[in-house]
């Protein structure tokens, strides 16, 4: 386990265990989308973004293969980060209401953003396996950010079943069965330490949740309150 952010995130730029996701990641990389075709790709796995005191920890799935994995920055550079983003702004918990690139100056206060696998997966789609070898780096990322975590929010049903899975391992008491993701979906648990955290789920932002209004911006600044007052 590593002992620092620092120290964590350079241990996940530099992986290599999953073969099939490092030849989709720098495959992307090379061959581009056309309206990037002048962008050099990050092409890498995608750390952690924010405050590493935390209080509200966002967990998503897999970076998109032409916005994080082109940007380096997770839900950077695409629809589902700008739509992400102009919600924490609103909220109080970003800088800026949008998210280009690694160098935009973009903030987040008390507030970081992780994923649950570090790759751009084909299709958006990772296996059990990359998921299973990716998994350590989720559970070192939130032992460090323990000490000061309130609120974790799971966007999508993938987030939702990781994080609690981690939690669980971390031996927290978790409800059975284990409660069914939803958005807004709301419990606080306890660690046998007696931390307390509280888990809300949300709707991803996927362009798939946005385009069709199942997720709107007032459903996402709705959790983004929940977790303002935790």
């Amino acid at each position: 386990m590593f002992k620092s952010i620092a120290a964590l995130d350079k241990a996940i730029t530099s992986c290599t265990l999953c073969p099939r996701l490092v030849e989709w990641r720098e495959d992307v990389a090379l061959t581009k989308r056309k309206a990037y075709a002048d962008h050099t790709y990050w092409g890498k796995p995608v750390t952690g973004f924010g405050d590493p005191k935390a209080e509200i920890i966002i967990v998503g799935l897999a970076p998109g293969a032409h916005g994080a994995n082109r940007t380096g920055r997770i839900f950077t550079g695409d629809s589902s980060g700008d739509f992400l983003f102009s919600s924490l702004h609103r909220s109080g918990l970003a800088k800026f209401p949008f998210s280009e690139s690694r160098r935009d100056g973009q903030e987040l206060y008390r507030t970081r953003i992780l994923c649950a696998v570090r790759c751009a997966p084909p299709d958006n789609k990772p296996s059990t396996e990359e998921k299973a070898a990716c998994a350590p780096f989720m559970a070192n990322e939130i032992e460090l950010l323990m000490p000061t975590a309130k609120v974790f929010i799971a966007l999508g049903n993938f987030a939702w079943t990781g994080l609690f899975s981690q939690l669980h391992n971390m031996e927290f008491d978790i409800p059975t069965p284990r409660p069914k993701f939803g958005h807004g979906v709301s419990l606080t648990i306890s660690s046998n330490e007696g931390k307390k955290i509280k888990i809300i789920g949300s709707y991803h932002p996927s362009q798939q949740n946005t385009f069709t209004k199942k997720l709107t911006p007032s459903m996402l600044d709705g959790i983004f309150k929940m977790a303002n007052k935790s």
